[in-house]
C-alpha cells in the first residue's frame, strides 16, 4: 500500500514539497485540488512508478527549475526515490486511471488510433497473456529488426552494383566461368548494332599476298646455253670474247648482225668495222655458230626471265604491297570492337629490305647471264639464302592473310546481327553479365554473404514469431469474450445507452491489437469510417469516459493479483452525468473491498464529500493540493467543514449576525437574504417555481391566484414575500444598481434577517 508521499520537487506545481509523517495514505484515501493545483501531476507521478516510465515525470519538470525533478514515495515501508531520471524500484500493482488512460487505452480527443487498440490489448490480457504477447512483441520487435538490418545491407549492394537484379536475385545468382567471354562477346555486339550502317559499308578482309621468285625456271634459264654448238669451236669463240673484256660477246653478236650491210657490194661479207674481206678469218665461223638464232633466243629468254622478275618484284609491287598492309591495319581497327580479329602486326620496312636484296641478287644473277648468254651458271648461296629469307616474310603474310580471311565469317555475322539487333535488348544483356561479374567480386560477395546471413537469420525469427502468435492466440480466445461480458456488464451498470461486440484481438505486422464494435439501437458502429456513423461522430464526451471506466474496471475484474493492487483514480467522473457519477461512486465503493488501497483525486468537493460520507471512519484519509507561496503544497482536508452546503453556509451567516452585530459582514448578510429565499422557494415549490425563474415573477403569481383553486401562497404570505423581496433586491446588482453603496441600518436588517429565517423555516 502506498503510505506516504515524502518528496515532491521540481515537478509540475511543486517547488519543494515534503508533506509531514502525519499525513499518511490509509486504505481509502481521497485528494480534493482545485483545477491546476498539482492532482494530476500526483497521479502522474504514481502512474511513472508503477510502469518505471520517467517521461511521465519528465514532462513535468517544473518550469523555471534548474534541478532535474525528485520524487520519495514510501510503500509498504520501502522507501522509493525517483532521481536523475529513474525510479529505484517499480511498483507494478499501482493501477491508474486518468487522462493517460482513456488517451492509451480508448482516443485521444474523438479518433481511435491504432495504438489505442494496442494499448487496450495488452490491458485485456493481463500478466500471462502480457508475456505471451511481450514475448510476440520481442520476436516481432526481432524481425523489424531483421528488416532494418536488411535494408542496410541491401543499401550497401546499389543499383550501380547490382544493375537490374533485386537484391535477392541478385546475391542468388551462381558463378559463370565464362562469363568474361560472354561480357566481350555483349560488348561487341552492342557496338555493332550502335554501329549498324559503318559495319553494312565496311568491307571484309581481303588477301595479302607476296610474289614468289621461281627459282627453278631462274636456274633453268642462268644454265642455259647453246647445245648443237661444237665445243673446241664454242672454246675458242669464249676464250677471245673473254679477251675482249665486259660486254665484249654483246659487242661481237652485235656487230655480226652488221655483217651484211658493207657486205652488198662485196663479193663476200667483209668487216663492218675494217671492210676487209672475211673469208680467211679463223674464228668467224666460229662467230656464226656460236650467234645463230638460238643465241638469239637464249638472250630474249634471259631478257624476259629479267623483265618478269623485275615487274613482279620492282616498280609499284612493293607499294601496293604496303598499301594493302595498312588497309589491312585499319580494318582490323575498325571490326576488332566487334569481334575476335588477329593484330595486323608487319613489318613493312623489314619485309622491303628483304624482298629489295633477294630481287637484287636474282637480278644481279640475270644480268650477268645476259652479258654471257652461253656461259652455265645458277643463283649463288647470297642470292639463295636471301631469297629463303624473304620467304620467311611471305609464309608470315600468307599465315596472317590466312587468319584474317578466316574471320570474315564472323565478321559476316556481326553484320547480319548488328542489322538485326536492339540496342536496348544488348544493354540490359550486357549490364546483366556485368552484374553478374561484379556478384563474385570478393568485396561484394563479401556483401551479399551478409545479406543471405541477415536473411535467413530473420526468416528463423520470423518462424518463432509465427509460434509466439499461435500461443498467444490459443490464449485470447478465452480471455476475449470474458472480457466483452464484463465490459458491457459495467456499461449496463452505467445505464449507458450502448454496449460492444464482437471484441477480438487482430494481428497486425506491428503486433496484435484489439478490436471491437459499439452496438447503438442494435446497430454496429465502427470504430473508424471515412463517412458515416463511427466512434467520433456518435459517441458524446461522457460516452467515452463511461467507456473508459468500464474497461477499467473491467480489467481489475480480470487482474489475478487484485487483492494487492493500490487503485487511483483520477477526476474519473469528467464529463459524466448525475446518474453516472452516482455510479462511479457505487463502483469505487465496491472496490475497496477488493483491493488494497484506493486513492481518489477530484476537482469536486460534492463527488468526493458523498464518497467521504459512506467510507469507513477507520480506513479513510483526506487531503487537499491548496496553493503555497508560487506552487502547491498537501495539506490535511477538512472533508466535513467542506460538506456544508453554500445554503448552510449562508444561514449561519445571519443566524450569527443575529446573535452579535459584526459591521464588516452587513452587506454579505444582506445580500445572503434573497438568496436564502430563493433556495427555500425551490425546495418548497419545485412545480412553479422552477430554475431560472425570478422571485418577482413568483410573487405576481401567487397575488393572481389569491382565491383560486391552484393558490400557492396566502395573502399574508404574499405580502410578507413581497416586502422581504423589496428589501433584499436592494443589495443585488440586478435588481438596484447602486447595489454596493446601498445604506444598511443594523436595526433594519437585523429586522428583515429574522423575518427572512422565520418565513424560510415555516412548512
Amino acid at each position: 500500500m502506498i503510505e506516504h508521499i515524502s518528496l515532491l520537487r521540481n515537478i509540475g506545481a511543486f517547488d519543494n514539497v515534503a508533506p509531514p509523517a502525519s499525513l499518511t495514505l490509509l486504505p481509502f484515501s481521497l485528494v480534493y485540488a482545485e483545477n491546476g493545483r498539482g492532482k494530476t501531476t500526483v497521479a502522474a507521478v504514481l502512474r511513472s512508478l508503477a510502469t518505471g516510465n520517467g517521461a511521465h515525470i519528465l514532462q513535468r519538470h517544473r518550469l523555471g527549475s534548474t534541478h532535474p525533478p525528485h520524487v520519495i514515495v514510501k510503500h509498504d515501508g520501502a522507501t522509493n526515490i525517483f532521481e536523475n531520471g529513474a525510479w529505484n524500484n517499480t511498483l507494478p500493482d499501482i493501477a491508474v486511471f486518468d487522462d493517460e488512460f482513456v488517451a492509451n487505452n480508448v482516443c485521444s480527443g474523438m479518433e481511435i488510433a491504432a495504438s489505442h487498440r494496442q494499448n487496450l490489448h495488452e490491458l485485456i490480457l493481463g500478466a500471462q497473456g502480457v508475456s505471451l504477447n511481450a514475448a510476440l512483441r520481442k520476436l516481432i520487435d526481432e524481425v523489424e529488426a531483421h528488416n532494418a538490418a536488411l535494408k542496410l545491407q541491401e543499401a550497401k549492394i546499389p543499383d550501380a552494383i547490382r544493375g537490374s537484379f533485386s537484391v535477392d536475385a541478385f546475391c542468388a545468382l551462381k558463378q559463370d566461368d565464362g562469363i568474361d567471354d560472354k561480357i566481350q562477346e555483349a560488348e561487341r555486339r552492342l557496338a555493332a548494332a550502335k554501329s549498324a550502317d559503318a559495319i553494312r559499308q565496311r568491307p571484309l578482309f581481303a588477301a595479302l599476298a607476296l610474289p614468289d621468285f621461281d627459282l627453278e625456271r631462274i636456274n633453268q634459264v642462268l644454265g642455259a646455253s647453246i647445245a648443237n654448238l661444237e665445243a673446241r669451236a664454242a672454246g675458242q669463240v669464249r676464250e677471245h670474247l673473254q679477251s675482249l673484256g665486259r660486254s665484249g660477246e654483246n659487242w661481237v653478236a652485235e656487230g655480226m648482225g652488221l655483217l651484211g650491210l658493207p657486205s652488198h657490194k662485196q663479193d663476200g661479207d667483209v668487216c663492218p668495222f675494217c671492210v676487209q674481206a672475211l673469208q680467211t678469218s679463223p674464228i668467224i665461223a666460229s662467230y656464226q655458230g656460236y650467234f645463230s638464232e638460238e643465241y638469239k633466243a637464249l638472250k630474249r629468254v634471259i631478257r624476259e626471265t629479267g623483265v618478269s622478275v623485275r615487274d613482279a618484284h620492282g616498280n609499284d609491287i612493293p607499294s601496293a604491297f604496303e598499301r594493302d598492309i595498312r588497309t589491312a591495319a585499319q580494318n582490323r581497327e575498325f571490326w576488332k570492337d566487334f569481334a575476335e580479329v588477329p593484330e595486323v602486326a608487319v613489318d613493312t620496312a623489314a619485309i622491303y629490305r628483304h624482298w629489295t636484296k633477294a630481287r637484287e641478287a636474282v637480278l644481279e644473277h640475270l644480268r650477268a647471264k645476259a652479258g654471257s648468254p652461253l656461259e652455265p651458271m645458277s643463283l649463288g648461296r647470297e642470292a639463295i639464302d636471301a631469297v629463303a629469307e624473304y620467304r620467311m616474310c611471305r609464309s608470315e603474310v600468307d599465315a596472317l592473310s590466312e587468319r584474317l580471311k578466316g574471320c570474315n565469317p564472323g565478321l559476316q555475322l556481326v553484320r547480319e546481327r548488328a542489322a538485326a539487333d536492339e540496342v536496348l535488348t544488348l544493354n540490359s544483356d550486357l549490364d546483366a553479365f556485368k552484374a553478374r561479374k561484379r556478384r563474385f567480386d570478393p568485396k561484394v560477395a563479401a556483401l551479399c554473404d551478409n545479406y543471405a546471413r541477415e536473411k535467413s537469420a530473420k526468416k528463423e525469427t520470423e518462424g518463432k514469431r509465427r509460434m509466439a502468435r499461435e500461443h498467444l492466440d490459443r490464449y485470447r480466445e478465452t480471455i476475449f469474450p470474458a472480457y466483452e461480458t464484463a465490459i458491457n456488464d459495467y456499461l449496463r451498470r452505467f445505464n449507458a445507452g450502448f454496449r460492444i461486440a464482437k471484441f477480438s484481438s487482430v494481428n497486425t505486422r506491428a503486433g496484435s491489437s484489439a478490436s471491437y464494435q459499439v452496438v447503438i439501437n442494435q446497430q454496429s458502429v465502427k470504430l473508424s469510417a471515412e463517412q458515416g456513423p463511427s466512434f467520433r461522430t456518435t459517441l458524446s464526451a461522457g460516452d467515452r469516459n463511461t467507456l473508459a471506466l468500464a474497461l477499467f474496471f473491467a480489467s481489475l475484474g480480470q487482474d489475478p493479483n487484485l487483492r494487492r493492487k493500490s487503485v487511483v483514480f483520477d477526476d474519473p467522473m469528467t464529463s459524466l452525468d448525475e446518474n453516472r457519477s452516482l455510479t462511479t461512486r457505487h463502483e469505487i465503493r465496491r472496490l475497496c473491498s477488493s483491493v488494497e488501497q484506493v486513492l481518489v483525486l477530484s476537482h469536486s468537493k460534492p463527488f468526493l464529500c458523498s464518497l467521504w460520507e459512506d467510507a469507513d471512519r477507520n480506513q479513510r484519509a483526506a487531503f487537499r493540493v491548496s496553493r503555497s507561496g508560487a506552487g502547491s503544497d498537501i495539506f490535511e482536508w477538512d472533508v466535513n467543514g467542506d460538506s456544508v452546503t453554500e445554503h448552510d453556509k449562508r444561514h449561519r451567516l445571519v443566524s450569527n449576525y443575529l446573535l452579535a452585530s459584526d459591521p464588516s459582514k452587513e452587506r454579505t448578510v444582506a445580500s445572503a437574504l434573497r438568496q436564502i429565499l430563493e433556495k427555500f422557494i425551490r425546495v418548497a415549490f419545485p412545480m412553479d417555481f422552477p430554475p431560472g425563474a425570478s422571485l418577482g415573477n413568483f410573487v405576481n403569481q401567487c397575488q393572481q391566484r389569491h382565491g383560486t383553486g391552484n393558490e400557492v401562497l396566502s395573502i399574508a404570505d404574499t405580502t410578507e414575500l413581497r416586502e422581504l423581496l423589496d428589501y433584499a433586491n436592494r443589495f443585488h446588482h440586478d435588481t438596484n444598481a447602486a447595489w454596493e453603496t446601498a445604506t444598511i441600518n443594523d436595526g433594519e436588517l437585523v429586522d428583515f434577517s429574522r423575518r427572512t429565517l422565520l418565513f424560510a423555516s415555516r412548512r
